[in-house]
């Protein structure tokens, strides 16, 4: 028996205010806290043209994430990841893969130390930990709130280093450190976060306007091999349930802790249960083009850190096979990408829990090759890894649904949007 997700703390994407607002249905939040998350960026210039160099980059960026997140799994738990194989061949690295990376991402503000400081941080599913920039931080952390251990009285250094590598060979590295961390009231002590000495440069503050990033995965694939933020919240009975939610649109978009906000949503949940607790890793049913099957069953990760829906390539030949004059233009482009006629966007569709969820023609299509093309770029993506037969299901996807996140039943569910 499912019992029903309600009451909730919800940040939502609208200038940084906080209010609290009775919602009298049974299915919607009854009281909550609203802050602001923000998004960068659709990667489609003002024009209507595919930014290029930002797509590249996102995309190299959560094939990175996917394998740093790998890595952590087997030092956290001992065994090979599920996804992992021996065919598993790494992406080549693109020499400037984060810089002017345009990153889209979800940002809001959380507070740290005691007294708290506000600092502003993306809120990523597809990792698992905490990092701000740190007093010693010289590279690529001007222009963000600086976090000093040294002047919060609940800091203590774990004395333990951490680095996370990027794709363009740089890396975010630092302290570990444990302080009291607070998402809009809602208080985590002693928690573990990443005081970095080091930013890469997708972190500058021209590419990344968020001071640091919390990540909302599992503890499996945390760098520190330490409870996530909302897993701590959990463990010391902070929210009413063990359950997360966003709603991720041009206007309106939020986070809810704790619950799920009715008023976002309409019908009921299509859940899928978790098949490995490190990603946010379920099995997704299928894939329709224009309501025609084209891809089977196959795994998938929902990832609110990444813009595209990033898919292996037997995949991605399939899905763009069912699309009338889709080409592949990994030459022309770039290594992954594929296009279509402006003209005659498909409908694709993908079916977790039974039901499908379409995503929009309009977000599907990531803007024109150039101004005088009648080619566009999609949203599906090839990886490039070959032997893994799994898919990375970021904004493109979850922009067209409402999506909650349950800790407690480990599983994932879509509702329609309102």
């Amino acid at each position: 028996m499912h019992l029903p997700i309600t009451a909730g703390v919800v940040l939502c994407a609208l200038p940084f205010i906080t209010y609290s607002s009775p919602l009298p249905s049974e299915n919607m939040t009854s009281s909550g806290t609203k802050i602001h998350i923000y998004k960068r960026s659709t990667g489609t210039n003002a024009d209507g043209v595919a930014n290029m160099d930002a797509l590249k980059a996102q995309l190299s960026a959560s094939i990175f994430k996917f394998q740093r997140g790998i890595d952590a799994y087997v030092r956290n738990t001992g065994r090979a990841h599920p996804l992992a194989s021996n065919s598993f061949e790494k992406r080549a690295t693109v020499s400037d893969a984060l810089t002017d990376a345009d990153n889209n991402l979800w940002y809001g503000q959380i507070s740290v130390g005691t007294p708290p400081q506000t600092y502003t941080v993306d809120f990523d599913t597809g990792s698992s930990d905490l990092f701000l920039p740190g007093p010693t931080c010289t590279t690529n952390c001007q222009g963000h709130h600086i976090y000093d251990p040294s002047k919060s009285s609940t800091s203590s250094d774990v004395h333990r280093t951490f680095s996370l590598m990027y794709g363009d060979g740089s890396s975010v590295q630092g302290e570990q450190y444990i302080d009291t961390v607070a998402i809009a009231g809602l208080v985590a002590k002693k928690q573990r976060l990443g005081a970095a000495n080091q930013y890469s440069n997708g972190f500058s503050s021209d590419n990344f306007p968020a001071d640091g990033l919390l990540g909302m995965g599992f503890r499996a694939i945390s760098q520190y091999n330490a409870n996530p933020v909302f897993q701590n919240l959990i463990s010391s009975h902070r929210v009413d349930q063990p359950v997360f939610a966003f709603k991720l649109a041009e206007s309106g978009s939020e986070l809810t802790l704790g619950g799920t906000d009715g008023n976002a949503y309409s019908g009921s949940f299509a859940y899928t249960d978790v098949t490995d607790e490190g990603y946010w890793q379920v099995q997704m049913d299928g894939a329709t083009v224009d309501n025609q099957n084209a891809v089977g069953e196959v795994a998938a990760i929902i990832d609110t850190g990444t813009t595209l829906v990033v898919v292996d390539p037997s995949s991605a030949q399939q899905i763009y096979a069912a699309i009338p004059g889709s080409q592949d233009a990994s030459t022309t482009v770039g290594k992954g990408f594929y296009t279509f006629p402006c003209d005659s966007a498909p409908t694709v569709s993908l079916k977790f829990g039974g039901r499908a969820f379409s995503i929009s023609p309009s977000i599907f299509n990531l803007g024109r090759v150039s101004q005088d093309s009648s080619q566009c770029v999609g949203g599906i993506v090839d990886s490039g890894m070959t032997g893994l037969q799994f898919w990375i299901v970021g904004d493109i996807f979850l922009r067209n649904v409402y999506t909650v996140f349950d800790v407690g039943q480990s599983r994932v569910g879509f509702a329609p949007l309102k």
